[in-house]
């Protein structure tokens, strides 16, 4: 019975271990992001059948920038919809990247929308959009109020950061559970702009 509970404590102990390494953290200097630890992905990227697609909420409210935005307004457009916040490390990794793919597929009719959560502070959004290049609008979401807009048995934004492709019909046609390279988020796109 002993040796059950020892190697109880063990497993819970490596569990913990992994969520901790995992995390992307809001508590270092100058973070907005409340203090709070948030869960990172699991790396897992997910392409949905046309057939087997379900709609993107229609979300909408201020941008970082003072802005009014829906996400209904790109309808007809693939939109790149990326969860980040300037106190994530994998955001700041592959900010740089978004932006230079956003400029490049933005006359092939791809719209990058942001969605920044968890920040406190609109001047420290808008300093990590400027120091990354990054010229698409992003939604202002400091408690997170928008990520729980997706219904239930979707694919969801359950890591920061997330990124969702959904396609010219408003449905969520691919997911990433991951920071994206450059190559990684064009290979994300790129089958879902060549549908007609």
């Amino acid at each position: 019975m002993i040796q059950i509970r020892a190697r109880a404590a063990g497993a819970a102990g490596v569990v913990a271990g992994v969520l901790l390494l995992t995390a992307c953290g809001g508590d270092q200097a100058g973070s907005s992001g409340g203090g709070s630890n948030y869960v990172g992905g699991t790396g897992e990227v997910t392409q949905v059948a046309v057939e087997d697609r379900q709609p993107a909420p229609d979300l909408s409210g201020d941008t970082v920038d003072g802005d009014r935005l829906s996400l209904s307004d790109y309808r007809g457009q693939v939109v790149v919809l990326n969860v980040w916040g300037s106190w994530c490390p994998p955001c700041r990794a592959e900010a740089s990247g978004f932006a230079r793919v956003a400029e490049d597929t933005a006359d092939q009719g791809v719209q990058f929308v942001g969605i920044n959560t968890k920040e406190y502070s609109r001047e420290n959004a808008q300093s990590f959009e400027r120091s990354h290049g990054i010229e698409y609008p992003s939604l202002s979401d400091p408690d997170g109020r928008m990520l729980l807009e997706f219904p239930s048995g979707t694919l969801n934004a359950q890591s920061i950061p997330t990124t969702l492709v959904i396609d010219r019909e408003g449905r969520i046609a691919a997911r990433a559970l991951t920071a994206l390279t450059e190559d990684g988020l064009r290979d994300l796109i790129a089958p879902v702009l060549a549908e007609e």
